[in-house]
């Protein structure tokens, strides 16, 4: 998993020219797509007027809705007034073909080496980072489930290991019994005289 930071680290040293992986890159992270996936969008899964992005046939071969951050869409605004896109969101060569998965990979692992960040990642560790992000932000787990497209809860609960964050911020209901024996004691009438 990488943190927002490198995250951010990656996305910003996507190789160019334009802005075609990095609004590619962004969009596997910032909505938690596979990499097929976001190779499969067309310009016409994006849905700005209900900030949503449609993914057709996903795993599984299976439909579902992503979410699109504000940031994001700003964001393929501008790769889109670049590039003007029709058809595949992300065109290939020839640009009758999507963008192949190989070659987002290709892309990723430059970002990696260009930003400096030293962990081990795939493509992949974008969409992990997207889910262990959002547990760490308490949100829950059965949302992340949907946004995943998981038909099992036990599949995203994979995520849950990775949550230090929110592990260190839960508080133990040990405390619980500190504040209750404060309140007990505070509220017990004094027998020794002062």
């Amino acid at each position: 998993m990488l943190s927002v930071q490198e995250v951010a680290k990656v996305l910003s040293s996507a190789p160019g020219p334009g802005l075609k992986y990095r609004a590619a890159l962004g969009i596997s992270y910032g909505a938690g797509l596979r990499a097929s996936e976001v190779c499969r969008l067309k310009v016409t899964d994006i849905d700005s007027d209900r900030m949503l992005i449609h993914v057709h046939q996903g795993k599984g071969r299976k439909d579902r809705l992503a979410m699109l951050s504000p940031r994001l869409l700003d964001l393929l605004r501008d790769y889109w007034r670049e590039a003007r896109p029709r058809g595949w969101l992300f065109p290939g060569q020839p640009r009758i073909n999507p963008l192949s998965s190989r070659q987002l990979s290709r892309a990723f692992r430059s970002a990696l080496d260009m930003s400096g960040v030293a962990r081990r990642a795939t493509l992949h560790t974008l969409r992990h980072s997207f889910a262990t992000h959002l547990l760490e932000a308490d949100t829950d787990v059965r949302v992340i489930q949907v946004l995943l497209g998981h038909a099992k809860l036990s599949t995203t609960a994979r995520y849950t290991h990775v949550a230090t964050k929110l592990i260190q911020r839960t508080a133990s209901p040990y405390e619980q019994i500190d504040q209750l024996n404060d309140l007990q004691e505070r509220a017990l009438p004094r027998l020794v005289p002062e």
